[in-house]
């Protein structure tokens, strides 16, 4: 997935326990990560792209994951597209995928307190450490040692898009060019796959992405966004902490 992965459980398990889900967890990031490489000749994706492999001899998962790229490049009016850069790339996706399904597994086992975080995507579940809502930082899109917003939630997803590190990544399909306009987009909301998809959607549009982030509200999806020149916008009920 080209990031690291942090994992915090707050439940009250023996330590035996903790440590066993936290392992059973890697465990399923890293058989995505096998899968779905894009870099790897011989992962399940890159076989399926190369024509070595049918869809109807492809896994579950798989066939999940395009099932949904097509939903959302449908949803975002093809901003949001797994063949942005020529050949299938669902890293877009699963990412935020894999994340979200560590949670249900998770919660599943019997953990009802913990936070998972790979790079700018976030799954929290519960209450924090000592019962209090997780809070969560979104980076100063210039300054890496500041903030620009710190959220507070309890169950949610956080998701954030931009240039800042890897710089203009996120290719705007629709222009044929490198996203540009937006600087960062967070969007937070129930479900990390889809919060992820998103922003990277809203990056793509560059400015017309705020009035199409403002529309995702209805659906349970707050934003938070800064402009190339520095303007930021967030939603009503995005949950900054006090």
């Amino acid at each position: 997935m080209g990031t690291v992965v942090s994992i915090e459980l707050a439940d009250d398990l023996p330590p035996a326990r903790l440590t066993e889900l936290v392992g059973e967890t890697c465990a399923w990031l890293h058989e995505v990560d096998a899968r779905f490489s894009t870099y790897s000749d011989d992962s399940e994706v890159c076989r399926f792209r190369s024509g070595a492999l049918r869809l109807e001899d492809c896994s579950a998962d798989l066939r999940h994951v395009l099932d949904r790229c097509a939903d959302l490049w449908r949803d975002t009016d093809g901003y949001f597209d797994a063949y942005a850069g020529g050949p299938l790339d669902p890293s877009g996706y699963v990412k935020g995928w894999s994340v979200e399904v560590a949670s249900q597994r998770l919660a599943a086992a019997g953990s009802a307190r913990h936070y998972i975080g790979a790079g700018g995507d976030i799954r929290m579940r519960g209450a924090g450490p000592g019962g209090r809502p997780w809070r969560v930082g979104v980076r100063h899109p210039w300054e890496a040692d500041k903030l620009a917003w710190v959220l507070s939630l309890t169950d949610g997803a956080v998701a954030t898009s931009g240039t800042y590190e890897r710089g203009a990544h996120v290719w705007n399909p629709v222009a044929g060019r490198p996203a540009s306009g937006l600087r960062s987009v967070t969007v937070v909301g129930p479900d990390l796959a889809v919060a992820d998809a998103y922003a990277t959607a809203a990056l793509a549009m560059g400015e017309p992405g705020l009035s199409w982030l403002a529309g995702r509200v209805a659906d349970g999806y707050e934003s938070a966004a800064v402009t190339d020149d520095g303007r930021a916008f967030t939603s009503a009920n995005l949950p900054i902490a006090p």
